[in-house]
């Protein structure tokens, strides 16, 4: 079938098709497309992965039930190829998870059977790890972040997310402030922990809506108590160099983190603070 059109791809840009086939251009959608495999003795994670070309943080990813050991006997899912499945907040657009993984939006829609707006996406090439799979994977807009610091400053640190496969892990960003700037709450919420913390030293922490909560570590002052509610932009410390700072030079270390049945997994911040 012979078709012209512009199609918008959730907002994101227009594309102009020639000789369009539906039935090429929008396959049948990765996640209708898994396999399902009844796990037998003596199989392990490693023989299952090769057998369907697949890593076993794939497998992982897909089959919680798995990831402390193998049932025998219990049926788990494999898609054809490596990735994750990842929930998409409500308002969230393609464009928006494409960016956060890093992947092509036109590969993105395809291989998602070109739905406008799904609300779970298959992102290919991705290798699980903790936290990817139990939580929305870009901010949802239900939350709008304020700055923890004014100005903002350079990231000294950079997020380096969970990984099964290194263990080099920093749990959030390293911003370069000045001794006693003040600190702010980046959005509304009730602060659950307010005290000295090990290598986070003053440790302010405030659960927010949706499951999240964020963590503001190393100040020289704090100003609020365990249960105070607190709004956007509301002072709650100051920057200090307490517990263990992993820069040397003064800085706020700011963490976002999501409430899943891992417990708190921490994210990457930058796109909260609109830095990426």
């Amino acid at each position: 079938m012979r078709l012209v059109f512009s199609l918008v791809l959730s907002g994101l840009w227009t594309l102009s098709l020639q000789d369009f086939t539906i039935a090429q251009t929008c396959p049948r959608p990765v996640l209708n497309r898994l396999v399902s495999h009844k796990i037998l003795s003596g199989e392990t994670l490693a023989t299952i992965g090769q057998r369907y070309k697949v890593t076993p943080e794939t497998i992982m990813g897909f089959n919680p039930q798995v990831r402390s050991g193998l049932p025998v006997g219990e049926t788990i899912v494999i898609p054809p190829f490596n990735g994750i499945r990842v929930n998409v907040p409500s308002g969230t657009l393609i464009r928006d998870v494409a960016q956060r993984y890093k992947v092509r939006g036109d590969l993105l829609f395809e291989l998602n059977g070109c739905q406008p707006a799904p609300s779970v996406l298959f992102v290919p090439g991705i290798v699980w790890s903790p936290g990817y799979d139990t939580r929305p994977t870009v901010p949802s807009s239900v939350l709008k972040f304020v700055s923890p610091l004014s100005p903002i400053g350079k990231v000294l640190t950079e997020f380096s997310s969970i990984s099964m496969r290194d263990g080099e892990t920093h749990s959030g960003l390293d911003l370069a402030a000045t001794i006693a700037a003040p600190v702010y709450a980046v959005v509304d919420g009730t602060v659950a922990f307010s005290g000295l913390q090990g290598n986070f030293g003053n440790l302010v922490v405030i659960n927010h809506a949706k499951g999240y909560q964020t963590r503001y570590a190393q100040l020289s002052k704090l100003t609020v108590k365990v249960g105070q509610q607190v709004k956007a932009g509301e002072t709650i410390g100051a920057v200090g160099q307490t517990g263990s700072p992993s820069a040397k030079e003064p800085h706020l270390h700011f963490e976002v983190r999501s409430n899943t049945k891992l417990g708190w997994v921490a994210e990457d911040p930058l796109p909260w603070l609109g830095l990426k």
